[in-house]
């Protein structure tokens, strides 16, 4: 017996030391498995994308702002070359022959206005890859990436950076897809169950009358956006100074995603060197924010698209039915007729 005893304490010693070593690598794994789970949230989706451009924006300034620009400093010897050209010029040519003055220091600005030409075709513009590559500037570009909307007033110029830019947009852009989807459905949520409410508060409602699906018309939709792009055109045009065309055509083409770069928020060279990168964060909130409505709209649109379609198959089946009864009692009218004849 006592032997016996002896041998169940040992097994219940094991069992226990093994579940307790088990245990841990449980609680990773379950862990784990919530992590997952609250990342394939909307909530965490909308996390996951804000916390991904937040890192490739860290990444790529830290790839691109201490890199060597070639062009800048080619610049700068270019234009202390020029200085002291015209200093000799000045020096040296009689001043009171004004035709070979004017001549030699025609020539002498004519170069070094072609090399600032050439300089400016490969991407100078008079800024430091520091003053370049900001974090909020890093931040947007990030975003431009992921989106797809893609400006062009950035780019990569080191081998890492086209490198990592490649490897962002290919785990970026479908990261991207999920938001669209997920937030989509959540705003289309919470604007749907607004407008329902909105139409059952200014409609009457019998006591017994069952509730009605209600669909959100494509005006709504329409009204929205149109009402998110003034707000933008407005806040745009007080802040860069543009007429509300421009700032209505930058809204536009953001928010459809087509980015031709030609206006972006923050990209003058003054308000990169006073360190005013306020612009572009908003813009990289209002690009984020704009971007979920617009997958709203999308989704109240697709639904009232197939509400459309389905009754007018429904039509169409009721019109195919009462043509084959018509061309039915037709025919029997006809039969009915010859028989009456032959008799």
């Amino acid at each position: 017996m006592e032997s016996r005893r002896s041998f169940r304490s040992s097994v219940r010693s094991r069992e226990s030391s093994s579940t307790s070593d088990a245990d841990p690598r449980e609680k990773i794994i379950d862990c784990c498995r919530k992590i997952i789970a609250f990342m394939c949230t909307q909530v965490g989706v909308g996390g996951l994308v804000v916390g991904y451009t937040m890192i490739g924006a860290a990444g790529f300034m830290h790839i691109e702002k201490d890199r060597d620009d070639t062009e800048y400093l080619q610049v700068i010897q270019w234009r202390n070359a020029c200085v002291e050209e015209l200093w000799d010029i000045v020096a040296t040519q009689n001043i009171f022959n004004e035709t070979d003055f004017r001549k030699t220091v025609n020539k002498t600005l004519k170069r070094y206005q072609e090399n600032i030409v050439h300089s400016i075709k490969k991407g100078y513009d008079g800024r430091t890859p520091g003053e370049i590559w900001s974090y909020s500037a890093a931040l947007m570009f990030s975003l431009s990436i992921i989106t797809m909307v893609g400006y062009g007033n950035m780019v990569p110029r080191t081998p890492w950076g086209k490198g990592v830019t490649v490897i962002y947009a290919v785990f970026g852009i479908p990261l991207y897809v999920l938001y669209f989807m997920n937030m989509g459905e959540v705003l289309a949520g919470v604007f749907r169950w607004g407008y329902t409410w909105l139409y059952e508060c200014s409609t009457e409602r019998g006591v017994n009358e069952p509730p009605k699906r209600i669909i959100v018309p494509s005006t709504a939709c329409l009204w929205v956006i149109g009402a998110y792009v003034l707000t933008g055109a407005i806040m745009f045009a007080e802040w860069e100074k543009w007429n509300y065309l421009d700032s209505t055509y930058f809204c536009v083409t953001s928010l459809c995603k087509i980015g031709f770069g030609d206006l972006v928020p923050g990209a003058n060279i003054s308000d990169s060197r006073s360190g005013s990168q306020t612009k572009l964060v908003i813009n990289f909130i209002y690009m984020l924010v704009g971007l979920g409505l617009v997958a709203m709209c999308y989704n109240l649109m697709r639904e009232e698209v197939q509400v459309k379609v389905q009754e007018l198959k429904e039509d169409i089946y009721q019109c195919l039915e009462d043509t084959r009864l018509r061309l039915m009692t037709c025919c029997s009218k006809s039969r009915c007729r010859k028989r009456n004849r032959n008799i």
